[in-house]
C-alpha cells in the first residue's frame, strides 16, 4: 500500500522528538506530510514560514516526507492531501485525554481518515517545543533537542532576552 499520513502540529520549533516520529513513520507509509499549523491562537514564536523552513531543514534527508503549512481545518487539509492517516505523538499519558478528544472529533469530521498514535524514543519523551523555547530564552543549550538550524534560529530569536 502507498498510504499518505499527515503529521500535524505547530512545530514551534520542530524537535528531535517530532523528527523521531516522522523518521519512524516514514518507514511505515509511502508519503508523510508534516503539516505545520498556522495556529495564531497559540501565538507561536516563529512565523509559519520560519516553522516550515525549520521543519524542512530537520527532515531534508527523508525522500518521502513533505513539509507544508496550513491554516484551515485539519480534516479538510488531510482530505486535500489524500491522507488516509493522521499521525499524533504521545509523550506521556497526560497527552492522551486531549489527543483522544481530537481523534474522536477528526473521526466525525473525516470518517475516512484514521488516527494513529506514535510515541517518541525514550530519550525524547520529555522534550517539548515550549520547554526548548524556555531553555533557549534563558540562554541554555538546546542542541540536544533540536536541529542545528533550529538552534541558530532560537539563538537569534532570544539573543536580546
Amino acid at each position: 500500500m502507498h498510504l499518505t499520513a499527515i503529521y500535524p502540529g505547530t512545530f514551534d520549533p520542530i524537535t528531535h522528538g517530532h523528527a523521531d516520529i516522522v523518521r519512524r513513520a516514514s518507514q511505515l507509509f509511502g508519503r508523510i506530510v508534516v503539516a505545520v499549523a498556522e495556529s495564531p491562537q497559540k501565538e507561536p514564536s516563529f512565523s509559519l514560514e520560519e516553522r516550515v523552513s525549520l521543519a524542512r531543514a530537520a527532515l531534508s534527508d527523508l525522500g518521502n516526507v513533505e513539509v507544508l503549512g496550513f491554516g484551515n481545518l485539519l480534516a479538510s487539509f488531510a482530505r486535500e492531501q489524500g491522507a488516509a492517516v493522521i499521525l499524533r505523538g504521545l509523550r506521556a499519558i497526560s497527552d492522551f485525554e486531549h489527543e483522544f478528544q481530537l481523534a474522536a472529533m477528526n473521526r466525525q469530521l473525516a470518517p475516512e481518515v484514521e488516527t494513529m498514535f506514535l510515541t517518541p524514543a525514550e530519550e525524547y519523551s520529555f522534550v517539548s517545543s515550549s520547554l526548548v523555547r524556555e531553555i533557549a530564552r534563558l540562554g541554555g543549550d538546546v542542541s540536544n533537542f533540536v536541529s542545528p538550524a533550529a538552534v541558530r534560529a532560537l539563538t537569534e530569536r532570544y539573543a536580546d532576552s
